[in-house]
């Protein structure tokens, strides 16, 4: 199915009954054609997630959207479509939910006597620039009120959307409150239309770079995620077009496949590159201790072993080579919390 990046909606982890079509060529996925993309708005009961985990940089997100139309197969996120009783397959690139009151659950949170401002990622799980922000526009929405609180924030996505919203994000860089990484898995565009058929080519990711670097906000480039023997080639010319274009910092994940995003995985290596199929899942199994998957604080994301080592020196060196990661990364500032209405966290 063209622009799809799974072919199937396998079942979750939570289901107790599983049924199959017969396996005949008119019942098959690809007869069928790929699926459009549906849009349901959806209330959510809160906003900000919370986390502990020393290996991501921040303790609070927030998710507009459940579901991603980019449809990365590799994506860590998939199965969470399962506690929607949704499918981590198609359902996931094909069912996306739109939390439309989210602007005003933010709101809320921040309102709280007693929240207490740490910098919020915006996007974490799912793009908050996928293709359904640009007629719902609840990430813009989530920004301006952002800037209204003067509430840090840092943005993760691979979409060149973000560029719409270059006035939200200056104004709040000036204040040291916001910083944009772009996701960045590979600069050859057969390989992405594979890995990500609907996101955007590397060339607008660059760009997504260049321009926001040149309106004042701190940039970076997360390289990820980094895939043996499919993309590993790629880290430093990936890293080199990313100082080039205006990037700053960088750093780089490994391949997480958790849950059914190990089967979605092999199905796609089987369809794209049976070739060396069973070379990329042993090569992970290496990384990941023997599993496909690891979810120890520490391991995660970088894995363990001879070739996670390597990975890492790599990087580090072509880090050092094009000027990234040259200083520490200035915070982003939580002092200037403010609620409308003159009401600023620094005189309590």
């Amino acid at each position: 199915m063209k622009g799809r990046a799974s072919q199937t909606n396998i079942p979750h982890r939570f289901e107790a009954r599983v049924s199959e079509p017969w396996a005949n060529e008119a019942s098959s996925p690809e007869a069928e054609g790929a699926p459009p993309t549906t849009i349901q708005p959806v209330a959510a009961r809160s906003i900000i997630s919370r986390n502990e985990s020393p290996d991501v940089p921040f303790s609070q997100s927030v998710n507009p959207y459940q579901g991603c139309e980019h449809g990365c197969i590799y994506c860590f996120a998939r199965p969470s479509h399962a506690y929607q009783d949704l499918s981590p397959g198609l359902d996931f690139e094909t069912r996306i939910q739109v939390k439309t009151n989210a602007p005003d659950k933010l709101k809320a949170a921040l309102d709280h006597p007693r929240y207490k401002p740490t910098p919020i990622a915006l996007g974490v799980n799912t793009d908050a620039y996928q293709p359904a922000e640009k007629n719902h526009r609840i990430t813009r929405q989530l920004l301006e009120i952002l800037l209204e609180y003067r509430h840090p924030v840092s943005i993760i996505t691979k979409s060149g959307l973000i560029l719409r919203d270059t006035d939200l994000l200056s104004e709040m860089a000036a204040m040291g409150l916001c910083s944009v990484r772009v996701s960045l898995t590979t600069l050859d565009n057969r390989l992405k239309g594979q890995l990500e058929p609907r996101a955007t080519a590397a060339a607008t990711r660059l760009r997504v770079l260049r321009e926001l670097s040149a309106a004042g906000i701190p940039t970076g480039v997360l390289t990820a995620p980094i895939i043996p023997f499919i993309n590993d080639h790629e880290m430093e010319s990936m890293l080199t077009a990313a100082a080039e274009n205006g990037a700053q910092r960088a750093s780089w994940v490994l391949l997480r496949l958790p849950y059914e995003v190990t089967p979605l995985f092999e199905d796609w290596l089987q369809r794209h590159y049976p070739d060396r199929a069973t070379h990329v899942m042993n090569r992970i199994r290496d990384l990941r201790g023997g599993n496909t998957n690891s979810s120890e604080w520490g391991q995660r994301m970088t894995g363990t072993g001879v070739l996670a080592g390597l990975y890492r020196q790599r990087f580090e060196r072509q880090c050092r080579a094009v000027g990234l990661n040259v200083h520490e990364e200035e915070p982003l500032d939580t002092g200037l919390f403010r609620r409308p209405g003159g009401e600023q966290m620094g005189l309590f």
